[in-house]
């Protein structure tokens, strides 16, 4: 009796099973790719400053190459300093002569107010002899006409009343200028407070002269030379933080579900790809230009889609903390790979 299910031929076995091995290696990468996505779609970066003098001259000193590795603390460059030193001495000049004015000023004022009292009693006085001559005066005219007083009678009485308001005046005066010299240093004080103010301005402009590297670096774009006039706040050179190095990578907006802060990364640049580098994700990007390739705009990175005429997945930027880089390999703009372990 026939059987009613044919059995499968021993030659086609093989073929079976390399189509089922197949299956199986499929899904494995389609679970592979989903759970520790991947991209290529990445270049290593840092961050960079412009390096400008904060003062204007002539560069005296380069001490650095392009290209060069510096470490912080290390002398850059150095601008002519010789303007801001004779600046210096001349304000500290001002300083001093300004003190011994003041110096000789206030021996005056304690001189002055040593008398003080003897000046207000004085004055006092003077009020009252002048006062005593005024009335005086004014009692002796009247009586002149009746002739109870003589002619000359009334002028010694005019003559001591002018000589009283001369004294009066004369104390009064005295006074007014010890108020004057008290004023005086005050006003001499103020201007040394404004002369101290420029020294301390032109001490820093001197320190700004000499420029160091703020951390450790590399010197990259330096297209200057010993000689050139160096304008402030217009940039010399760039200067690259090796300190911390990163990865942007740009993964598919289907792939960021399960991207987070965190999330640990394998590293590869494509200069060395046999040797890998751990990293964590920082930050995953909030806003990309849709638009194909170009320019940084309205402050959204551009990440060009790799097919036009189909409708693919956005790519949004992952950044990725390198956590021991080689800094001999990390370059900005460097390109890499990038392999994300969710977990």
């Amino acid at each position: 009796m026939e059987s009613s299910s044919k059995k499968i031929p021993r030659n086609k076995l093989p073929a079976l099973l390399l189509v089922l091995l197949a299956v199986v290696v499929l899904l494995v990468v389609i679970w592979r790719l989903d759970s520790a996505p991947a991209t290529n779609d990445a270049y290593a970066s840092a961050d960079t400053i412009d390096v400008v003098p904060e003062v204007s001259g002539r560069i005296v000193e380069l001490a650095v190459s392009d290209n060069q590795q510096v470490k912080q603390g290390d002398l850059l460059f150095r601008i002519d300093p010789r303007t801001y030193e004779m600046n210096l001495a001349k304000a500290e000049a001002s300083l001093a002569a300004l003190d011994k004015q003041i110096m000789l000023t206030q021996r005056s004022v304690d001189a002055q107010k040593y008398g003080a009292d003897s000046v207000q009693a004085t004055v006092a006085k003077a009020r009252a002899a002048a006062k005593q001559a005024s009335d005086t005066l004014r009692r002796t005219e009247p009586l002149l006409k009746e002739g109870f007083v003589s002619a000359e009678d009334v002028d010694r009485a005019r003559t001591a009343q002018r000589a009283a308001a001369a004294d009066l005046n004369a104390v009064l005066l005295q006074a007014q200028q010890a108020a004057s010299a008290v004023s005086g240093i005050d006003a001499l004080v103020a201007q040394r407070v404004a002369v101290e103010a420029d020294i301390a301005l032109t001490k820093l402009h001197l320190e700004m002269a000499t420029v160091r590297a703020p951390f450790d670096g590399r010197v990259v774009a330096l297209k200057t030379s010993i000689g050139q006039f160096a304008s402030a706040m217009r940039p010399l050179f760039t200067l690259i933080d090796t300190r911390h190095w990163y990865v942007i990578a740009n993964f598919r907006e289907t792939e960021l579900k399960n991207i987070h802060t965190g999330t640990p990364a394998t590293i590869r640049l494509m200069s060395d790809s046999g040797k890998t580098f751990a990293g964590k994700v920082d930050s995953v990007g909030y806003g990309v230009l849709p638009d194909d390739g170009g320019l940084v705009l309205g402050g959204l990175p551009r990440v060009s889609r790799s097919i036009n005429w189909v409708r693919v997945a956005q790519r949004f930027p992952v950044k990725i903390m390198v956590d021991k880089p080689d800094a001999e390999m990390f370059r900005i703009g460097a390109s890499a790979v990038a392999t994300l372990e969710p977990q």
